[in-house]
């Protein structure tokens, strides 16, 4: 009896730890109902975890202490402090607190918290479509973004079939499961400074993109403000292994704000497409009308009452002169027929242009699709590495080709001045007053056949980049919408490209403004040249001398050199400006007045022709590959800036010029295929269009990018058909009607004159 007594208490206490494992042992269970076992799932079981999946949101709601007993359970558990220290989105739950955030947010980050701690599918979704740190970022990873569309699988059900024929081990809740309350996806963005990545210099490499899943109940503020605690508490592990040191800059919720609608390039856009699909209307019904018999003037009886008024209105409108005069430069059918049309060259066309017109224009359209993949792509050094490789110095040398768009509108502003012999008698005679009204008006042709494509572009540039501010995962750090709507008046102007290539809008448009003050330049010196040619010689001669001393002299104050981040750090003083860039121009114009004013007419035998036409091939792309090796002193480095450029404009002016004369090789002929006509006419529309195609692209997507040669030649021939398609749509609508109208209007100021 005496034994007996002694141990009743040890059995009673060994009954009471026993109830207690059974009872968190069912604790845990009712948590995580769905845990997989390791038997075989029959379509009974199937049906059963489906089942318990739909209900379990409900039963996280009406069991919140069975949830508190599991996170107390799980409170001090290592991968606790695993999580917090590694994963962003439960670092944060940890930090939130009632006084930090509202009521209701602290509520739903607790019950995340909770749900991770306890495996619930649904929470464990939101932390798999959180970021974290990803490898590769000693090379530039910073896109840590985790998964938009597995965010929004917590939301609804992944709209999946699976077959009850196989077994599976799966948690069938990630599936079914939703969250208890809406959740949404947002990025977080934290500046470092480790010494732990290569840093290139070229603007936005040390933006970490941090995507994070979080309740719908918390804005942004307050999960920026969580963040700020989050790393202060030095609680980030990767901080300690990388010496990241982060910083947080700023938090986007991917939403488009109400005032992107009340943008003024909004309302331009909208004012211009009207405007425009109303006047294709106008020029449709005028060739209609034309068309028909004049009794047959009355409305279809067919028509709907309104469509009948509409279409009244239509010719009473057009009955007016004036109007019949300029509608039909908007009418469709026979723009589309001019972009299109491909006829035999005349012998009086330089036809290599269209060529060297055509291919440059791509050529630097695949510059631009690696320049803005750049911000996009996750492995930086190894894409600037590739670019410095000598295959594909094709690439990283294709901004040199901008000159060869100079040197054509040098050759050309100069060769068709001299050669309009009414024009030149007219200069002669006139007095200045009348010359400066002759000057105006070529000006204003000049400004009426580039301008508005140009300011429609540069209105959507607008309103894209503030699209993509608001919506993209990406940082944005050229923001044009900014900058747009503070410096349109430059653009307008034509002079971006005076001022610091940081603060353009489209900074891709600085060679138009470099084109337009080149063409008042030359139209001023052409002008006084039909009066003082002496004159004008020695201020030619002066100019090319003077830019290529103002361009050493530069260069070597500014320390110039080749590599990708001192060019960008130099574009203003050496890239975008005019001093710098106008020696093709002179080339071209000096070209053009050789064979026109002295009629030079160089004899030579068809092998040392042949010769020279491959001599200017060879030094056409030994210039292109001449910074293969980059690594070089200033002097060096602007040498061969210098030279480079001046042996590369030179090779084009000879294939211009011996192709003026009716000569040419195998490889001249192809590049004067009638084919480069039509692209010819589309180089403009492509030149303005293909950068903006392309960032507005590549900000779309969910994911970084990896440099890849292969994947880039595919992504590169996607592009080049959109840049296609889009050019042909904004040459129909905003470049052919202007040029349309200008040669309209020059006809009828030139008939009073031939009367």
């Amino acid at each position: 009896m005496e034994i007996r007594r002694t141990s009743r208490p040890y059995l009673w206490v060994l009954l009471m730890l026993l109830g207690l494992w059974l009872g968190s042992v069912l604790a845990k269970g009712a948590g995580n109902q769905t845990t997989p076992t390791t038997t075989t799932t029959t379509s009974r079981n199937w049906q059963r975890y489906q089942s318990q999946s739909l209900n379990e949101s409900q039963s996280m709601a009406e069991e919140p202490e069975i949830l508190e007993t599991t996170s107390d359970m799980l409170s001090h558990s290592p991968h606790e402090t695993h999580l917090t220290r590694t994963s962003v989105i439960f670092g944060l739950t940890k930090v939130a607190n009632e006084s930090s955030v509202s009521q209701k947010c602290h509520a739903h980050l607790r019950q995340m918290q909770r749900g991770i701690l306890g495996k619930q599918p649904w929470a464990m979704k939101v932390l798999d479509a959180s970021g974290t740190k990803p490898s590769g970022f000693v090379y530039g990873q910073n896109y840590w973004l985790g998964s938009r569309e597995a965010c929004r699988g917590v939301q609804r059900p992944v709209g999946i079939t699976l077959s009850q024929n196989f077994d599976r081990v799966m948690h069938y809740g990630i599936i079914t499961q939703q969250a208890p309350f809406d959740m949404d996806y947002r990025v977080l963005y934290l500046r470092h400074s480790s010494p732990w990545q290569v840093e290139i210099k070229l603007m936005s490499e040390q933006i970490i993109h941090v995507g994070l899943c979080l309740p719908s109940a918390c804005s942004s503020e307050e999960v920026k403000h969580l963040a700020q605690d989050y790393v202060a508490g030095g609680m980030f592990t990767e901080n300690e292994i990388f010496d990241i040191r982060p910083e947080v800059v700023y938090m986007k919720d991917l939403q488009l704000r109400e005032e992107f609608f009340e943008r003024a390039s909004f309302r331009l856009l909208v004012a211009c497409v009207l405007v425009t699909g109303a006047l294709m209307l106008c020029a449709q019904q005028l060739s209609a009308t034309k068309k028909l018999a004049p009794s047959s003037e009355e409305p279809d009886p067919g028509l709907a009452p309104a469509e009948s008024e509409v279409w009244r209105g239509l010719n009473s409108l057009l009955q007016i002169e004036k109007l019949q005069k300029y509608i039909p430069c908007w009418d469709v059918p026979t723009n589309w027929a001019k972009i299109f049309a491909v006829r035999e060259n005349s012998p009086n066309e330089i036809p290599l242009m269209n060529g060297l017109r055509s291919v440059c224009a791509i050529w630097i359209m695949v510059f631009h699709v690696v320049w803005f993949m750049y911000f996009t792509v996750h492995n930086k050094t190894v894409l600037i590495s590739y670019a410095e490789q000598a295959f594909f110095q094709y690439v990283s040398s294709a901004p040199l080709l901008v000159d060869v768009f100079f040197t054509i509108s040098g050759f050309l502003q100069t060769f068709n001045f001299l050669r309009n012999s009414q024009q030149l008698e007219a200069v002669r005679r006139n007095s200045p007053s009348e010359n400066l009204r002759l000057f105006g008006k070529l000006l204003f042709h000049r400004y009426l056949r580039l301008g508005p494509l140009y300011l429609v572009v540069m209105a959507t540039v607008d309103l894209v980049y503030a699209y993509i501010g608001d919506v993209s995962v990406y940082h944005i750090n050229e923001r044009f919408d900014e900058m747009c709507s503070r410096h349109w008046w430059r653009n307008l102007l034509f002079i971006q490209n005076l001022f610091d290539h940081r603060d353009m809008c489209a900074n891709w448009s600085w060679s138009l403004a470099c084109e337009m003050q080149f063409f008042i330049l030359a139209n001023a010196l052409l002008f006084l040249y039909v009066k003082y040619p002496r004159a004008v010689k020695a201020l030619v001669v002066s100019s090319f001398v003077a830019t290529i001393a103002w361009s050493y002299g530069i260069g070597l104050s500014i320390k110039f050199q080749l590599s990708f981040d001192a060019a960008f750090a130099t574009g203003t003083e050496i890239y975008t400006s005019p001093f710098v860039r106008v020696l093709p121009y002179i080339l071209g114009a000096a070209t053009a007045w050789l064979l026109q004013e002295n009629r030079v007419q160089l004899e030579i035998s068809e092998p040392r022709e042949r010769f020279c036409w491959h001599l200017a091939l060879l030094v056409f792309f030994a210039c292109i590959y001449s910074t293969v090796k980059r690594d070089l002193g200033p002097l060096m480095a602007i040498t061969l800036f210098v030279m480079g450029r001046l042996f590369f404009s030179l090779s084009v002016c000879w294939m211009i010029a011996r192709s003026c004369g009716g000569r040419g090789v195998w490889w001249s002929r192809l590049l004067e295929a009638k084919g480069f006509q039509h692209v010819s006419r589309l180089s403009y529309a492509i030149y303005l269009l293909n950068p903006l195609v392309i960032a507005l692209f590549y900000s779309l997507t969910n994911a970084s990018t990896h440099a890849d040669p292969f994947m880039l030649c595919v992504v590169t021939c996607g592009f080049a058909v959109i840049v296609y398609l889009a050019s042909i749509l904004f040459s129909l609508a905003f470049e052919l009607p202007f040029s349309n109208l200008s040669s309209l209007l020059n006809r009828r100021q030139c008939k009073p004159k031939n009367a």
